[in-house]
This record gives structure tokens, sequence and C-alpha cells, in this order.
């Protein structure tokens, strides 16, 4: 199984002496398996003066963070797009794809954490400086109508029910262990299923995108869009009637009462117990 790991590099709502913002250095490795002990994940942590920000700086602290390690990821993850070039540049030095992506879960769990019990605890601590993340989508975009499912259903299932998932039969998608949010065995997970008699082919274009979340867009939801990458948007399905636009809204209901926690399932057809593809997802809670 590659590694992957997911970066952050940024101002703190910390100040040092001279009234200077603090950046600091984050990778965290992403739980790739359902069972992972989310406390036996890599973390690396390094903070940064303001007069040192720049690719070389990053560099270095990523080197000291894959010595930790003792071997390097396979590639990265990177959520803020304003620094990709910083990101992009400190990453082909070390021979490290590095790929801006909204499947950055375990590391944004970690920020709120640190935010929450770390930064107020520093020297120089500034309540309600932290930065805004910006990650406003692109235009919707069609999906290839050879991918395009022939039938759909919104579903929900119990946080209990994923804890055999490693035993589920999976050709594409990717997964995090739930104990990552700490969710109630009992939290209603939502979820959608495609149907679709190129169910493989689908699954296998969408494993190359960077899963990231379901949104159901409008008001009422008149469409249920697939979000993927930094900020590409795919048109998955359109809800045209008052029922589907009641089930995408009792959806994202759903999704705010666990964590914004969901999932999405590429099936043959109703009867299969194989999934082409299954991707645990996550919409992430931005300021």
């Amino acid at each position: 199984m590659n590694t992957i790991w997911e970066l952050d590099f940024y101002s703190r709502p910390i100040v040092d002496e001279n009234n200077k913002k603090r950046w600091e250095m984050l990778v965290c490795e992403s739980p790739l398996a359902p069972n992972s002990p989310p406390d036996t994940l890599f973390r690396y942590s390094q903070f940064c003066d303001s007069n040192q920000v720049n690719s070389i700086w990053l560099k270095e602290a990523l080197a000291a963070a894959i010595a930790k390690a003792e071997q390097p990821p396979d590639k990265i993850r990177f959520f803020r797009r304003q620094m990709t070039n910083m990101i992009s540049r400190a990453c082909g030095e070390l021979k490290i794809p590095a790929i801006a992506s909204r499947r950055t879960f375990a590391l944004w769990a970690w920020i709120k954490q640190r935010e929450a019990d770390v930064y107020p605890q520093q020297p120089g601590y500034q309540p309600g400086q932290s930065p805004s993340v910006q990650m406003q989508g692109g235009s919707v975009q069609r999906l290839p109508d050879a991918l395009r499912g022939e039938q759909w259903r919104f579903v929900t299932l119990e946080a209990a029910t994923f804890t055999d998932l490693g035993d589920w039969a999976i050709d594409f998608g990717e997964v995090f262990p739930l104990t990552l949010f700490n969710l109630a065995p009992e939290t209603q997970i939502p979820g959608l299923i495609i149907y679709s008699s190129r169910a493989l082919p689908l699954a296998a274009w969408m494993s190359g995108l960077e899963v990231a979340s379901l949104q159901a867009e409008g008001t009422p939801p008149n469409q249920l869009l697939l979000q993927t990458g930094a900020n590409d948007q795919w048109l998955l399905v359109p809800l045209r009637d008052r029922t589907a636009q009641q089930e995408a809204q009792t959806f994202e209901d759903r999704k705010r009462n666990a964590q914004n926690v969901h999932f999405l399932a590429v099936q043959s057809d109703p009867q299969s117990e194989a999934f082409a593809g299954f991707w645990l997802l996550q919409t992430l809670d931005l300021p």
C-alpha cells in the first residue's frame, strides 16, 4: 500500500516578539485502512519565522520529517491552492509528487485540534486570528456520457456497519477509520449508491480524481455535485423532482449530524454484493 502525506504550511494565530505571524508546517499520514488507529499515523510539526517562509525552508523541514519517518511518502496532498508554487517546488526538489486535494481529512481534523488545544498555550497567541481558507469550486463539469449511472439512490448506514469494511469486496476507492472523528457506533452515515452497467470503468475513472465530497446545491437542492481535486466539480445527479430534492436535503442534514462524513459507492446493480468503487468522504468544515 502506498504512503500518502497531507501537508499544510501557513501562518498560525500566533505572533513573535516583533508582532510578526508565526508559520507552521504540518504533515500527517493519510489513513488508508479502515481500521488504522489514528494515534499510529505519522505526524510532524515545525514552526517557522515569517522571514524564513520560502520553498528552501519548507524543503528542509520536509526532509527532517522524512528522516523522522524513515521513508518518504509516495505523494503529498495539500489543500491551500495559494501555496501551490511553494509546496510544488519544495516537493519537487525532494522528488515527491505534490497534489492539490480536498481529501485532507486527517490533516484538517488535526488542525482543528491544534487550534483548540495547542495554539492557545503558545506565547503570542491571538484568538480569532486564524487564517480563513477559501475553497470556492470551479465551474460544474458534466460527467463523460459513457460513465453516467443508470440509477442512483440515497442510503444510510450506521457507523458500526463499517467495522468490517476491510473485508468488503471493493475494486477502487479509498477509506479511513471512522475513529478518526470519534463517531458513535449508532451515528447515521449518509451516502449515495450509483448503479451502472459500466460500474468498473466509472469507478476507475473516479479513482484518479482525488474524490473529496458530495454536495447538494441549491435551495431547494437541484443538483448533487461530486467535488474532486482542489476545486473541480462534477454534476453527478440532477435533482429534478420534489422527492429527489427532499432526499438530498435529508442527506445534507445527516451529513451535518455525522461531522460531514458520508460515502459514495458504485455498483453494477442493486443485487450486487461487491463494489466497483467505494469512497468514505468528508466535506471540510471551513471557516
